[in-house]
């Protein structure tokens, strides 16, 4: 072979070679620099099922210093919502549901006069209105968009009027029927390999010592996973295989419009507690959670099969810090390789 074409191949070769692992590198000297703050938690990404990532960085406990391990649970916070969303559009599919009938009809005890105007739809995709129970409503139902967990309390209740039976046991069930293993509710009884979270001022780490998570607002917050058992989740669901497929289109459907800062400053599609992003030109589906000590995003690629899992047992209290690393990360993969950008 002529000398000149085999060190062109040669060359190619490596660059080839680099820049599919050049988002390792990246994604490595991100976390391994303290300054804005300091990374703790878990980074898991992959494609068409098989890890191309997987890192676990700092401590369960900052007090005893035991460090944290790829398999470790977290709490997911507000990701915890497209879970919710999932139980109720079960329901739905058994005809136990009407997403378009107002919700007294699945929670009579209601007493506001809104109760009749307010619909499952509106509360799945948070243009209900409803600011407070005992409040009148801040808009016209279906006219705004105003997020909170207020909304996911309510879907918890219609879920288990209907299904007549608590939302963890339906929950649970279902993380069993999925292989999720190592995801479950939270209970102060019921923490398993949970790690502590943390509060962080000026890289100065508190442990979290009371959860602020119960009963009431469990279907909001209140799910503990690990960073594989989300992979499972994202494959499952983004594959039609726990909702048939007219139902996963209506819940990965825009019906709203929201503007989060991680997925850029322009109001975006949302759906039934998923975001409906196109960032860098890239689509894909993705959420965010915090608090307790916790951030979590969750992020699924479709035309790539990509999945992108944060999830740190830290919050910052700088509000501009809040979720740092899982933009940058984030940034990376949509720039990389494996969403076709090289």
């Amino acid at each position: 072979m002529n000398f000149k074409l085999l060190t062109l191949l040669l060359f190619f070769s490596f660059f080839n070679s680099f820049a599919q692992t050049n988002y390792i590198f990246e994604i490595d000297s991100l976390i391994s620099n303290k300054y804005p703050r300091t990374f703790n938690g878990v980074v898991l990404i992959t494609k068409n099922g098989k890890t191309q990532y997987s890192r676990a960085y700092g401590f369960k406990n900052i007090h005893n210093q035991t460090p944290l391990k790829p398999d470790d649970q977290f709490e997911i916070m507000s990701n915890t919502k497209q879970i919710t969303s999932v139980l109720l559009l079960k329901e739905a599919e058994k005809e136990k549901v009407d997403l378009q009938s107002p919700i007294r009809k699945y929670l009579p005890n209601l007493t506001q006069s809104w109760a009749d105007v307010v619909t499952v739809h509106q509360l799945l995709n948070h243009t209900h209105g409803i600011q407070d129970l005992e409040k009148p409503l801040l808009f016209t139902p279906g006219s705004d968009f105003k997020y909170g967990n207020l909304s996911n309390i309510l879907l918890g209740k219609i879920i288990e009027n209907v299904a007549h039976q608590t939302y963890t046991q339906l929950a649970e069930n279902l993380f069993h029927q999925l292989g999720m293993n190592d995801t479950f509710c939270y209970s102060n009884e019921n923490r398993r390999k949970l790690v502590v979270g943390h509060t962080v001022r000026n890289n100065v780490f508190s442990s979290v010592d009371e959860s602020f998570i119960d009963d009431e607002n469990l279907p909001a917050d209140g799910v503990v996973t690990t960073a594989k058992d989300l992979s499972i989740w994202n494959n499952q669901l983004h594959k039609s295989k726990i909702l048939n497929s007219q139902t996963y289109q209506l819940m990965t459907t825009s019906s709203a419009m929201s503007q989060h800062d991680v997925f850029g400053k322009d109001k975006m599609g949302y759906g039934y507690n998923i975001r409906i992003v196109n960032d860098q030109n890239v689509q894909y589906f993705g959420h965010t959670g915090l608090g307790d000590g916790f951030a979590s995003l969750n992020i699924y690629i479709p035309k790539n099969d990509v999945s992108i899992i944060v999830l740190e047992n830290q919050m910052n209290e700088n509000s501009e810090l809040y979720y740092y690393f899982e933009t940058e990360i984030k940034n990376i993969i949509l720039k990389s390789e494996l969403v076709g950008k090289f």
